[in-house]
């Protein structure tokens, strides 16, 4: 597509609105129903801008977004299982600083040994094969932060989650996003982008699933949203209703009705 200035050409924009209307015409995406033609053009004309670099400090690996959201949203003392705890990074935090009774959960045996350098409780087992040994409601909060996308069986672990928790927090990106949908449609490859670094055949996201499905879900099995934040172009907000189309990336916190 050749670079414009300001404002399309009139031949070009006109075959753009034209196309632009028969899709929110015949979209089922409540986000994109709501979106204007005008708004479109701005998106695309945008599309060739990167999305902004996530912050770094001195080289070290930067922290995940999320992490403050879900460290400002469990209370001091609280217990905590943490779903796919990778290097136990943010359950160590959560322990320091918050004095919360931690329970890791990883597979990974290099990711398990980092816990154990940083006192993290961890076990290793497969989510994938289920939570039996935990009660129902046994903590106050499971964390799933970027991991339910690369489970085999998604669904069972959200259902497991709500089971053996009060509240469940869930983050996770958003294969809806309008950078992801305009890649897919124009390059005709599977999207490539700063949250989604993989190839095809390189990629631990096995099941791709957007913001609409997650509330699919939750309106199906009786969960109730208690709250939402999105990463939208570099910057974190609360949960916006068009978010299917805007979030590059999503945090949401839900309870059992």
């Amino acid at each position: 597509m050749a670079k414009r200035s300001g404002t399309t050409s009139s031949r070009t924009s006109g075959a753009i609105l034209a196309v632009v209307r028969r899709l929110l015409e015949a979209t089922t995406d409540p986000a994109l129903r709501q979106v204007k033609t005008d708004d479109i053009l701005a998106l695309l004309d945008s599309a060739a801008t990167p999305s902004p670099p996530a912050p770094d400090s001195n080289g070290a690996r930067p922290q995940r977004w999320q992490d403050q959201l879900i460290e400002d949203h469990i209370p001091a003392g609280a217990s905590v299982l943490d779903l796919g705890c990778g290097n136990g990074e943010l359950l160590a935090r959560l322990i320091q600083r918050k004095q919360v009774r931690g329970q890791g959960i990883e597979l990974d045996s290099d990711e398990i040994f980092e816990c154990v350098q940083r006192g993290v409780p961890v076990f290793q087992a497969n989510l994938d094969l289920g939570l039996s040994g935990f009660a129902d409601q046994r903590f106050d909060y499971v964390v799933l932060e970027e991991t339910l996308q690369t489970l085999h069986r998604p669904i069972d672990v959200l259902n497991e989650m709500l089971r053996v928790g009060r509240h469940g927090i869930v983050s996770f990106p958003n294969f809806a996003y309008w950078r992801v949908r305009l890649d897919l449609t124009l390059g005709g490859r599977m999207p490539i982008t700063e949250r989604l670094p993989y190839r095809w055949y390189d990629t631990p996201n096995i099941h791709l699933f957007s913001v609409q499905d997650f509330l699919d879900w939750a309106s199906a099995n009786g969960a109730r949203i208690v709250s939402g934040h999105a990463l939208c172009e570099g910057q974190v907000r609360k949960l916006a209703d068009d978010d299917n189309l805007r979030a590059e990336e999503v945090l949401m916190v839900v309870e059992k009705r």
